[in-house]
């Protein structure tokens, strides 16, 4: 695999990073709505078009299988990043693209992390939920500064923003760290959105120090950052960036 390939994560997970994520009920159905098939679809051909590549949680069911799918159809490359021990329950037929195992969740999500410029949660259950806040504290903290992307399908996730912005009345989010997520109803407009992003919230901790300890970066790795992200050998200015690749976010 190249240290310079940018990808656009998705996550059989929820990480878009493209996100289903493990231990959801939905893993294999996808959800009770058919409009969530369909914006897991319609996200796959939106890469497609920008010429995005996929990194996610390897597996071949529920929505992480139909958007790498389409994205792998569609010609982009796809990276899935799966624990072994996951592999016999996420996996069912042939695999799309390049699959990585790896040794458990911790070395799932920093892969990932690693190799992509932004992430993308679809509606998911507990594993998407755990991925998705896990990522945007990484970003609060200051180990990567790559946007963090919610495909609001009907309006899915309209509650947890409520939440969010509740938290941020009370004092226990920061306005600035608020501007961590985005979301949109649709995949173009979140896409557009997440190319758009500038990073506005303060940095907890050393963003070098938190790469080389928590996440195994070189330190020798020619740093930069890409919608947020931060991967080997990626010279981009925020302003003028193009996201590459997604991690979806688990799924599940």
């Amino acid at each position: 695999m190249q240290t310079n390939k940018k990808y656009a994560t998705k996550t059989g997970y929820p990480w878009m990073t493209e996100s289903s994520g493990s231990g959801d009920t939905n893993l294999t159905t996808g959800g009770k709505k058919s409009s969530y098939k369909d914006a897991a679809l319609e996200l796959g051909r939106e890469l497609v078009t920008r010429n995005i590549d996929l990194v996610y949680g390897g597996g071949s069911i529920g929505l992480m299988g139909l958007v790498s799918q389409a994205v792998y159809n569609g010609g982009r490359h796809v990276l899935g990043v799966i624990p072994k021990t996951l592999m016999p329950r996420e996996i069912t037929g042939e695999t799309v693209g390049e699959v990585k195992a790896v040794a458990d969740m911790h070395q799932r999500k920093a892969e990932m992390a690693r190799h992509s410029d932004a992430f993308i949660a679809l509606p998911g259950g507990y594993g998407t939920l755990e991925e998705l806040l896990e990522v945007i504290a990484w970003a609060q903290l200051g180990i990567h500064d790559k946007p963090v992307g919610l495909l609001n399908v009907d309006g899915y996730y309209n509650s947890l923003l409520s939440f969010i912005d509740k938290a941020v009345e009370e004092g226990f989010i920061s306005p600035s760290a608020r501007h961590i997520i985005v979301s949109a109803l649709t995949a173009k407009e979140l896409v557009k959105k997440l190319e758009e992003y500038i990073p506005r919230h303060e940095r907890v901790a050393s963003k070098l120090n938190w790469e080389m300890e928590q996440l195994g970066y070189s330190p020798k790795c020619d740093i930069a950052r890409t919608f947020g992200a931060t991967i080997c050998k990626l010279k981009v200015d925020h302003r003028k960036a193009k996201v590459k690749s997604i991690s979806p976010l688990a799924l599940g």
